[in-house]
């Protein structure tokens, strides 16, 4: 299933946005814009759908109502997500929510209105009759019901599936350092080794060797990657580089650079299932020459399995932005302004349709538009010095 349109309204940065996306998304847009937000929509709509997940967890993890509602929201406060989506029988389908705090009480989150279209026919429609009866009916979606989304459990499915990965290199050398609570589908990596121990060997030995052809390309001393347990049961990543040994020498994970284990991470979730997927600033940590061979990267992975999978990545790099594949249909434009963040699609923009049409990359027609504006320029910064 592939997301189509997209249309918020009051949800964090922004007051409202309609944007239609591509199979292949990138995020551009200056620090603070509200790349990441934009991706939380559907961490949102997977941690409602999600088994043990549900509207109210959503809402509280994210900090309550007052921490999602746009600051601009006004006169009509009212959160609304609304998502268009089709599958691979063409079928279409929409799914929308209208969300607002409870006015006293317990200050749940309540359903404004639950919708879901197919095919141009409505076959969900809140609240009802029952609803109306019981307002607390309303602290719940039908999508994280078993018992009431057998209808559209297509779209269930699609958000539960989700995938999300920021994987963090020293949560991964070092878990046993990290005393706190782990999160809900370890975005960070933290249990990233007992992951992929977890994994049938025969996949994970496949996975591996992929993930070693890349890292053979972009680390030339690298000979071998390969996966073991110790003695005491815990997992490990393990490469062999060329040494001046005959035999080169061994390294495991906490001995690997950041970039190696990004690069392993980012292999990993690429070669797993076939839903969204959403990364944020895969290049960080990466040689500006592994940087700008990411999206063609990727566009071969997705390509290459039985079904097309969506991405959907944030970025600040011109190198990544360099690949002539990259189209300005795929590229959203984030602009700021004082009643919040808006999106465009980069080739609906006259001026850089025509840098474009002039075989300018899209990181050198959109890039210049995100530099941040405000009462001084940047290179003025190295005129402020620490004080003495």
């Amino acid at each position: 299933m592939l997301v189509e349109r997209i249309i918020l309204k009051n949800w964090r940065n922004f007051k409202h946005v309609d944007v239609e996306v591509v199979e292949r998304i990138f995020l551009v847009g200056p620090n603070a814009s509200g790349k990441s937000n934009f991706l939380d929509v559907f961490r949102f709509l997977r941690d409602i759908a999600k088994p043990g997940g549900g509207l109210q967890k959503a809402v509280i993890d994210r900090g309550g109502i007052s921490k999602i509602r746009c600051l601009a929201a006004r006169k009509y406060p009212d959160i609304e997500i609304e998502i268009h989506m089709s599958d691979d029988s063409e079928t279409k389908w929409q799914y929308a929510i209208g969300i607002k705090q409870e006015s006293r009480g317990y200050r749940n989150a309540l359903l404004v209105y639950e919708k879901v279209v197919k095919n141009g026919e409505l076959i969900l429609n809140r609240p009802d009759e029952d609803d109306n009866n019981d307002e607390l009916r309303l602290t719940q979606t039908y999508i994280e019901q078993i018992i009431a989304n057998q209808p559209f459990r297509d779209i269930q499915k699609f958000f539960g599936a989700i995938g999300y990965l920021h994987l963090v290199p020293q949560l991964v050398k070092n878990p046993y350092a990290f005393k706190g609570q782990g999160l809900d589908d370890d975005p960070f990596g933290l249990s990233f080794l007992d992951k992929v121990a977890k994994t049938h060997e025969r996949l994970r030995n496949s996975k591996l060797k992929k993930i070693e052809a890349v890292l053979r390309l972009a680390i030339p001393q690298l000979k071998r990657l390969s996966f073991q347990m110790d003695d005491t049961g815990f997992p490990h990543l393990q490469a062999l580089y060329e040494h001046w040994r005959p035999t080169g020498a061994y390294q495991q994970e906490d001995q690997f650079s950041d970039g190696t284990l990004r690069i392993i991470g980012l292999m990993w979730v690429l070669l797993e299932g076939d839903s969204l997927l959403l990364l944020e600033e895969p290049e960080l940590s990466l040689n500006a020459g592994i940087v700008e061979k990411l999206p063609g990267l990727i566009f071969r992975i997705i390509s290459s399995k039985k079904k097309n999978r969506q991405i959907m990545l944030s970025t600040h790099s011109s190198d990544l932005l360099s690949d002539p594949g990259i189209g300005g249909e795929e590229i959203l434009l984030l602009s700021t302004s004082r009643d919040g963040t808006e999106i465009r699609v980069a080739s609906s923009i006259l001026d850089v349709k025509e840098l474009l049409s002039q075989g300018f990359s899209v990181g050198d027609a959109v890039l210049p538009r995100v530099n941040p504006r405000g009462l001084f320029h940047l290179d003025e910064l190295s005129l402020f010095e620490g004080e003495e």
